[in-house]
């Protein structure tokens, strides 16, 4: 019987991204997890798990900046285990300086290098601290505009055992470009160019996930004939990901404001990929906004 190799998740990230519910998440998916474990023990931790791998497969631990000078090792650990031949997926998670100042004010608490009431320039700060970090990372998750509830789901998504052929997960991400890019995104289609159903006035209060506003983006000619490019164009890339050994993607398909064009292009996208047994995961990021 082969042993099989230990599945080693590092979670970091800003001070107030979600961190602790990403661990939650992964706890209940059935991951041995530790908080706040200094860099310099996780090759220890790594080599304890693994000799105990029949009965601990997935590891997750966050490591973050409440280190304080112990997370400055962190680099150097992680060519440890690149030298040990560990292998390990970095997990970053951030938010929106707006999000994670209103998050510290409503929790009252304080943030670990503050040493004053500046809350933003601490934020600012530690994300300068975690640049190198962040573009070093396998997932990078932007929870501004996630519940709970719906981080959970991703990293459900993410993370949970599959028997999908492709092992590949695809997120598709509906958005409003007056909101702003989902940062989290590997591709990012504009679709503004198409019909627009908020300049019908019986449509406008509706959304992409009500037919009478499918049926008007994709009675167009144009809608038609780019979606099935579009779709050509992804089913194309896929394969070539998952041989650079891929395992997440997300699409980001963006219209004025988020609620139409983009969600029933997206919904459109699912349904064509997932007949080709894809795992998919759609978000309609700002559906409910005004």
């Amino acid at each position: 019987m082969i042993t099989p190799t230990p599945k080693l998740v590092i979670v970091t990230g800003l001070s107030g991204a979600g961190k602790t519910q990403a661990l939650r998440s992964l706890e209940d998916l059935g991951f041995f997890c530790v908080d706040n474990l200094p860099p310099a023990l996780i090759p220890k931790f790594a080599e304890l798990c693994a000799q105990a791998a029949s009965k601990i497969n997935k590891m997750a631990l966050v490591v973050d900046i409440r280190g304080g000078e112990f997370f400055n090792t962190l680099f150097e650990v992680l060519a440890e285990l690149d030298a040990n031949g560990i292998r390990y997926e970095i997990l970053f998670l951030e938010a929106s300086d707006e999000t994670l100042v209103r998050r510290f004010k409503e929790s009252r608490r304080r943030h670990p290098l503050s040493s004053h009431g500046e809350v933003l320039d601490v934020i600012r700060e530690e994300r300068n601290l975690l640049r190198e970090l962040r573009g070093g990372a396998h997932k990078v998750i932007d929870t501004s505009g996630m519940t709970v509830k719906e981080l959970k789901e991703e990293i459900s998504a993410i993370f949970a055992d599959s028997a999908a052929p492709a092992g590949l997960h695809i997120t598709l991400i509906s958005f409003g470009y007056k909101y702003g890019i989902p940062l989290d995104s590997d591709l990012v289609i504009d679709v503004r160019f198409l019909p627009n159903p908020y300049y019908q006035a019986e449509l406008r209060a509706f959304t992409g996930n009500d037919p009478v506003v499918r049926d008007f983006v994709f009675k167009s000619e144009t809608t038609e004939k780019f979606m099935a490019k579009f779709a050509d164009f992804v089913e194309f890339l896929i394969p070539e990901y998952i041989k650079e050994g891929k395992t997440t993607l997300m699409i980001a398909i963006g219209c004025t404001g988020g609620m139409h064009r983009s969600v029933a292009l997206a919904n459109r996208l699912r349904d064509i990929l997932s007949e080709k047994n894809y795992r998919i995961t759609v978000r309609h990021r700002d559906i409910s906004r005004v």
